[in-house]
C-alpha cells in the first residue's frame, strides 16, 4: 500500500495510468460491456462500480485540456427507453475533481465499440447501470503541477 493512492486503484491499474501518455484513452466499462473481446489491455476491477473508480482515477489522472469533451459516453440506442441517472453522478464527480461542467461527448454504440478497441486499456467493472461506459482522454501535467 502507498500513501495517497485510493484503495480501489490496483497495482495493475496504477501502472497503466502511469504508462499512458497525452491523448491516450482508457475505458471504464460496465458489466455488460464486451471488455475481454475488445481490449488490447484488460484490467479486471470486479466488485467495483464505475463511479468509485472514476473518482479515484481523477485524483491521479488529468483529463485532456486541449479538447472540448475529454469524456465519452455511449449514446442511448434510438428507441431504447433506458434511463441514465448514472451520467449525472459522473458529471458531479468530474465537476468536483476537474471543474468541468460539460465534459461529455456522446458516441453512437458501434462507434463507441470501435473507439474502445483502440483505447490504451479497458477496465472491466461490476457496474450494473445501463449505458454506464466511459472513455477518458488523458491530459498533461504541467511542470508546475509536479
Amino acid at each position: 500500500m502507498l500513501h495517497g493512492i485510493p484503495k480501489v486503484i490496483s497495482p495493475e491499474l496504477l501502472k497503466v495510468l502511469m504508462e499512458m501518455g497525452h491523448s491516450d484513452e482508457i475505458v471504464l466499462a460496465d458489466g455488460n460491456f464486451p471488455a475481454a473481446s475488445h481490449a488490447a489491455r484488460l484490467i479486471r476491477c470486479d466488485g467495483h462500480r464505475v463511479p468509485e473508480l472514476l473518482d479515484a482515477i481523477l485524483q491521479l489522472f488529468p483529463l485532456d485540456q486541449y479538447v472540448d469533451k475529454p469524456v465519452c459516453l455511449m449514446q442511448i440506442v434510438p428507441g431504447d427507453t433506458a434511463k441514465t441517472p448514472i451520467w449525472e453522478e459522473y458529471g458531479r464527480i468530474i465537476a468536483g475533481r476537474t471543474g468541468l461542467q460539460t465534459p461529455f461527448e456522446e458516441v453512437e454504440r458501434f462507434a463507441f465499440y470501435e473507439r474502445a478497441r483502440k483505447a490504451y486499456a479497458i477496465v472491466a467493472t461490476s457496474e450494473s447501470a445501463l449505458y454506464a461506459n466511459l472513455i477518458l482522454k488523458k491530459g498533461v501535467i504541467a511542470e508546475e503541477q509536479v
